[in-house]
């Protein structure tokens, strides 16, 4: 690795790599230890070795990997930038606020802009709060999250009329409206205003998803009306989301009855089921607890504002 921090006064040693693989060959066991918790930093790194491994280029916006060292050499952090759209947000896993502030002082000594995070949301917001203090602005919630995982599936009793199938490749450009629409549907259930908190996906990205399949709807007489997918399993955990239903075909029981059925289909494939939900929307939240889906952790995403 490489980009080391000095780690004085007993700091922890931050390491930055722009080298997935190399990343995952350091804090693999650890990842492993907490798999549902770290899934976003698992997958996302596990899904960028394997395209460097393919040979495509590396990515033209911030895109880095990093692990915090104590003095004994034991691995007390990890973080991440790989978002390919604006702001580029970072992702920050620590294990006391001092390991987060070490991050944020690293990162504004050698000149990066962060203006957002996302993370368990005491440590994430000790790291976005020393990076204001440092460059000026201040620390506001764009979003509070909750990371669920399944416990017992408790499937819809009564399923609504349709089934479940594979979004066809040929249906890329409606998947990537419903994409678009999801991220800014979601903000308004939540009584957000102004333009969306983030754009959504590139399409190259949903036709990955798409082929990979990845994506599903439910159909009623050959009508998508639900959306759910997925991404992994990396450590055999495997997350869901999205989860979208346009606002027409709402209150049918289509979304539980599809997201029952894509949990089923990873546990059945040996795989711990999580996903994240917006602590704002009290629906969505309901349907998973429902669903059989327990409380893992809170997490936020959070921005500078000036």
């Amino acid at each position: 690795m490489a980009d080391p921090t000095p780690g004085a006064g007993g700091l922890p040693r931050w390491e930055l790599t722009d080298d997935p693989q190399a990343f995952l060959d350091d804090v693999d066991e650890v990842l492993a230890a907490d798999p549902v918790r770290v899934t976003i930093v698992a997958n996302t790194a596990r899904r960028l070795a394997t395209r460097a491994a393919a040979g495509e280029p590396r990515p033209d916006h911030p895109c880095w990997f990093a692990a915090a060292h104590d003095t004994d050499g034991a691995i007390v952090g990890v973080a991440m930038r790989t978002a390919p759209m604006p702001p580029h947000q970072s992702h920050v896993l620590v294990a006391d606020h001092p390991t987060a502030q070490a991050l944020a002082d690293l990162l504004v000594d050698r000149g990066e802009v962060v203006t957002a995070t996302n993370g368990a949301q005491e440590p994430a917001r000790a790291f976005l709060d020393r990076v204001a203090a440092r460059t000026g602005g201040r620390v506001t919630v764009a979003r509070p999250t909750r990371l669920f995982e399944l416990g017992t599936l408790a499937p819809p009793p009564s399923p609504p009329v349709g089934a479940p199938r594979p979004v066809r490749p040929d249906e890329l450009d409606l998947a990537c409206r419903w994409f678009a629409d999801f991220v800014s549907d979601a903000d308004r259930q939540a009584g957000r205003t102004g333009p969306p908190r983030i754009p959504p996906p590139p399409r190259d990205a949903v036709e990955r998803r798409v082929r990979a399949g990845k994506l599903w709807w439910w159909d009623v007489d050959g009508v998508p009306v639900s959306l759910v997918g997925h991404v992994g399993p990396a450590l055999d955990v495997a997350r869901l989301g999205p989860v979208f239903t346009p606002a027409e075909h709402r209150g049918r029981g289509y979304a539980g009855a599809l997201v029952a059925h894509a949990s089923a289909r990873l546990r059945d494939a040996g795989n711990r089921v999580c996903l994240f939900t917006d602590l704002e929307n009290p629906v969505s939240n309901a349907l998973y607890e429902r669903l059989g889906y327990e409380k893992v952790v809170d997490m936020a995403e959070l921005k500078i504002v000036p």
